[in-house]
């Protein structure tokens, strides 16, 4: 009997954790014509620890998985993927994957979004615009201030280090550590 419970609990656990509702870059900038929202892009690389680690730990918060899925068309961009895509009018390729020795090339997305690291996020504002990057790892705790700050059209009003201080200062997090 104990091993049936166990075997329940764990079941059910697996499908309690938050869930993003990944898109593509292509269905994002397509979703954007006929509902407009911001867009985040998660770039990462499939070797990448710190990358796995947000998408469990970051993303998989509940909280932030609640806030990318109403507020925002979330995307996962592999920064050294082999196929291209086609948004913005042009093709982005990755013409260097036959030919690099050693480290992966990154596509050409990537690097026209001027990621150079991952993990890396990327934010576009309603029509596909460049907000800002954010490199390097974060928490859900880091992030939070961010979606909020970004989804809302806060961001256009910080002019200054001190008014960013002040909005973290005055920022009530969901998050409990």
């Amino acid at each position: 009997m104990k091993k049936i419970i166990s075997i329940i609990l764990i079941f059910c656990l697996n499908f309690s954790f938050a869930q993003v509702k990944w898109m593509t870059i292509e269905e994002a900038l397509k979703a954007q014509k006929e509902n407009p929202r911001k867009i985040l892009i998660d770039f990462y690389a499939d070797w990448c620890g710190p990358c796995k680690i947000m998408d469990k730990k970051t993303y998989g918060h509940q909280i932030i998985a609640d806030i990318l899925n109403e507020s925002y068309y979330p995307v996962k961009f592999n920064a050294e993927e082999k196929k291209p895509v086609q948004i913005f009018g042009r093709t982005f390729s990755n013409p260097d994957t036959e030919h690099k020795k050693g480290k992966n090339s990154l596509h050409e997305f990537t690097q026209y979004m001027n990621v150079g690291a991952v993990p890396s996020t990327v934010f576009l504002d309603e029509s596909g615009g460049p907000i800002t990057i954010l490199q390097g790892e974060l928490s859900a705790k880091e992030l939070e201030p961010y979606l909020e700050l970004i989804s809302k059209n806060l961001y256009k009003k910080i002019r200054s280090g001190q008014q960013w201080e002040d909005y973290q200062k005055k920022f009530k997090s969901k998050i409990k550590d």
